[in-house]
C-alpha cells in the first residue's frame, strides 16, 4: 500500500439550521463516507476538518463533535499530528464481515420469500431491466449501484428490524467491497445471473432455495476477496 495519504473532499451539501448541528453534521458525514469509494484506492483517506466546516456551512465545533461520535463508532480514527482518517478494514476483517452479512442477508431472504408482496418482487426484478439487452460491463457504474440496491432491498423485504440494524454499519464496508469486486474477473455478469436466480426463488416463494442462493452468492464474494483482494494490512 502506498504510504502517502489522500485528503478527500466529501460530496456533501451545506446544513440547514436545526436544533442539533452536531446530529446533522454526523448524519451528513456518515452518509458521505458510506457513499465514497473507500476501497477503490490504495492510499489512506484523510478528512479535512476545515473543509468539512466550509462544505457544511457550520462552525468547526459541531464538526469536531460529529467526528468524535464517528470515531467512537469506528468509522474514523484520529492520528496525532496527522489528522482524521476514514477507517478501512483489513482483508481478514472484510472476509469476516462478509460472512456475517451472508448469514444475515440469507435469513432476510428466507423471510422475504413469505413476507414480500408481489409488487415488491416485481420492483426487485426491475432493478436489472436495463441490463437485459447489454452486458453489465457496458454500464458498470449503473450496475454497481443496482447491485448494492439489490442487497439492501433483500434486507428490507425480510421485514426484520434487528437484521436491518445489524447490517446498517456493516453496509459502509460491504458497499465499498462490492463496488470494487464487481469490476474484477467478470464478476458483474456472474453476479447478474445469480441475482436473477435469487429473484426467481423469491417469486416462487421457495424460502429454502432463496436462503441458500443468497448465502452462496455472498460467500462467493468472500472467496473472491480471499483470492484477489488487496486491502489495508
Amino acid at each position: 500500500m502506498e504510504s502517502a495519504d489522500t485528503q478527500t473532499r466529501l460530496n456533501i451539501a451545506p446544513l440547514a439550521a436545526n436544533t442539533s448541528l452536531r446530529t446533522l453534521a454526523y448524519d451528513a458525514i456518515k452518509k458521505a463516507i458510506t457513499e465514497m469509494d473507500m476501497y477503490g484506492q490504495e492510499s489512506e483517506i484523510r478528512l479535512d476538518e476545515r473543509q468539512l466546516s466550509h462544505d457544511l456551512g457550520v462552525s468547526r465545533t459541531p464538526i469536531r463533535e460529529a467526528l468524535t461520535v464517528l470515531e467512537q463508532e469506528g468509522f474514523v480514527r484520529s492520528v496525532p499530528r496527522r489528522g482524521i482518517f476514514v477507517v478501512r478494514k483489513s482483508k481478514r476483517e472484510i472476509i469476516d464481515m462478509i460472512i456475517v452479512w451472508a448469514a444475515l442477508e440469507s435469513m432476510a431472504a428466507r423471510l422475504a420469500a413469505s413476507r414480500a408482496s408481489d409488487r415488491d418482487l416485481a420492483e426487485l426484478r426491475d432493478m436489472f431491466h436495463d441490463f437485459e439487452e447489454e452486458a453489465p460491463s457496458e454500464h458498470m457504474n449503473e450496475y454497481s449501484n443496482a447491485n448494492i440496491r439489490f442487497h439492501q432491498t433483500i434486507i428490507r423485504l425480510g421485514g426484520c428490524e434487528m437484521i436491518a440494524e445489524m447490517t446498517a454499519n456493516l453496509f459502509i464496508h460491504i458497499r465499498g467491497i462490492r463496488a470494487v469486486s464487481v469490476r474484477q474477473e467478470n464478476r458483474s455478469q456472474r453476479s447478474l445471473q445469480e441475482h436473477r436466480a435469487i429473484i426467481a426463488a423469491l417469486v416462487a416463494r421457495d424460502a429454502d432455495l432463496a436462503e441458500r442462493l443468497v448465502r452462496e452468492h455472498t460467500l462467493g464474494l468472500a472467496a473472491h476477496v480471499e483470492k484477489h483482494g488487496r486491502f489495508p494490512s
